[in-house]
């Protein structure tokens, strides 16, 4: 169960982003500097109760058009072992101390949970209220993929999305995408998915916006973006 802490962080998730995404190949709005605003996002539960794991959707206004990114990140009380290409940055937690925080993307806790989810087997949680599923985000689970924990092969990010392959028991290929700036509305029905994960974020207007958030391919047939 995710517990959620009405607490501070110094410095504040917003402010590590705002220096991380534009190092990022996938960050296109051009600024040196991201201008974020919190637009939604959700939260998966560690089995084991020591990593937090969450999806944000954050709205950049530095560049000519607002651009809504997905960060996946997870928060850890210690370094990850082999992980420093996905630091975010470190803040201080007033309950919990010290945080290392992580591109989810880099994280064997969070793609375990990630394809516990695209697989029907985790629910999503509310990113602001502890012990509470989030309903609004939709998934399609995959039907016929292993019902297994998932490690980390290769993780690759592109200009357009970050790709992550499992590792899994057999000798076929399944791989996460995630795309990192989704297209508002476009959650687009393909063949080529085996299950997907599509999320609501709230525009710089206050509307309400939905995209593909994350999708389950079979990696020996899919070349990646």
């Amino acid at each position: 169960m995710s517990i959620i802490y009405r607490t501070t962080m110094r410095p504040t998730k917003l402010e590590l982003l705002e220096t991380w995404l534009p190092s990022q190949p996938w960050y296109v709005s051009g600024a040196e500097r991201a201008a974020l605003v919190m637009a939604g996002g959700f939260r998966l539960d560690d089995p084991a109760g020591e990593v937090g794991v969450e999806f944000m959707a954050v709205t950049d206004k530095a560049g000519g058009e607002p651009v809504t990114y997905q960060v996946p990140m997870t928060y850890r009380a210690a370094p990850l072992a082999g992980a420093d290409d996905g630091l975010i940055g470190t803040s201080d937690h007033g309950v919990l101390g010290k945080r290392w925080i992580y591109d989810a993307t880099h994280d064997p806790v969070a793609i375990a949970q990630t394809y516990a989810l695209v697989t029907g087997r985790a629910q999503p949680q509310d990113r602001s209220e502890s012990d509470t599923a989030d309903r609004t985000v939709g998934v399609r689970a995959a039907t016929g993929a292993p019902a297994e924990d998932a490690g980390i092969g290769e993780v690759r990010h592109g200009s357009r999305s970050s790709d992550v392959d499992l590792a899994l028991p057999g000798d076929g290929l399944l791989r996460l995408r995630f795309p990192r700036a989704p297209r508002p509305d476009d959650v687009p029905e393909t063949e080529d998915w085996l299950g997907h994960v599509s999320v609501s974020w709230t525009d710089l207007d206050g509307g309400p916006q939905r995209g593909l958030w994350c999708a389950l391919v079979d990696g020996s047939v899919d070349g990646g973006e």
